[in-house]
């Protein structure tokens, strides 16, 4: 089995992680843990989303948490952006990277961004463009790829349509989302293929939900096929708002515990992003949604 010998994590916990938390998580909190996840040693982090307060009041705080971070060389910034005027908003704030997502279901797009794939796409295309102008890379992500809580199973040529028409509007990189976390090894594997037939595998990324206790399989199915970028949420932070009953991201701490077990180089100190973990667990008063780090947090207090 020829695995790869590096991968990248993007940790999507300060946004994707926190967007549902009722209560507000203040800017200063959401900073340090930034800084925390930068020390260490992630390379890549989903930091904000330029949407609407209305929508999402948890980001409301989002040009006052890219200001207040202290950047580190080397570390790129991402940040979600829905729509135009997202992106303006978005452009004075420096990111390094800017994210649109659309669905594979059309039933969860309604839902989720109030349109149809074709309507999502023709408003992202502006978007990707006004972007790349400035030179800011273009990250896609597409949601429900193997399953949707309101229309079920998924085919994956609903996946290669979306692939299809985000590569045609410029966008650089896909993510294959399970957003509710139904997927297992051989449905994932038939999602990142439909993706593949546009993007070449160093530009796919993997995106799993927990619900089911599958993500780290999934993860093991597409580093079989040669995939070597995820996005994961430091603590398991993170659910969906529009899939209920989904739980969060699958924990960073959970893929890199099992990578470097691999053999595989992450660049991640798991004892730092343990601390990062804890951190804003406490800060939440829940434990942290990691086995992980909850295995090695007891053994530390042993």
């Amino acid at each position: 089995m020829k695995l790869p010998t590096k991968v990248k994590l993007v940790d999507v916990g300060p946004r994707d992680g926190l967007q549902n938390e009722k209560e507000p998580v203040p800017a200063e909190v959401k900073i340090r843990l930034v800084h925390m996840l930068q020390d260490a040693g992630l390379k890549e982090i989903e930091v904000t989303s330029f949407v609407s307060p209305k929508w999402v009041p948890q980001m409301g705080d989002n040009a006052e948490v890219m200001a207040g971070i202290h950047r580190k060389p080397g570390v790129r910034y991402s940040v979600l952006v829905p729509n135009m005027k997202g992106l303006e908003a978005a452009l004075a704030s420096k990111p390094d990277e800017i994210v649109v997502f659309g669905a594979a279901s059309e039933a969860f797009s309604q839902k989720n961004i109030n349109c149809s794939i074709a309507e999502s796409i023709e408003r992202f295309a502006p978007v990707v463009e006004g972007a790349r102008a400035k030179g800011i890379y273009v990250r896609g992500a597409i949601s429900t790829t193997v399953g949707c809580p309101y229309e079920g199973d998924i085919a994956p040529s609903r996946v290669e349509l979306v692939a299809k028409l985000m590569k045609e509007i410029g966008v650089q990189h896909i993510g294959v989302a399970d957003t509710i976390g139904v997927g297992t090894p051989k449905k994932v594997q038939a999602a990142m293929e439909a993706a593949l037939k546009h993007y070449a595998i160093d530009d796919v990324s993997g995106h799993f939900h927990d619900t089911y206790g599958q993500a780290l399989v999934n993860t093991m199915a597409c580093l079989e096929m040669g995939i070597w970028q995820f996005d994961s949420s430091v603590a398991g932070l993170g659910g969906c708002p529009y899939a209920k009953g989904a739980t969060g991201n699958v924990a960073t701490e959970d893929v890199v515990y099992m990578l470097q077990g691999l053999g595989v180089d992450t660049g991640i100190d798991l004892d730092k992003l343990i601390d990062a973990g804890k951190y804003i667990s406490d800060f939440l008063q829940r434990k942290p949604n990691s086995r992980a780090a909850t295995a090695l947090l007891n053994k530390r207090a042993g």
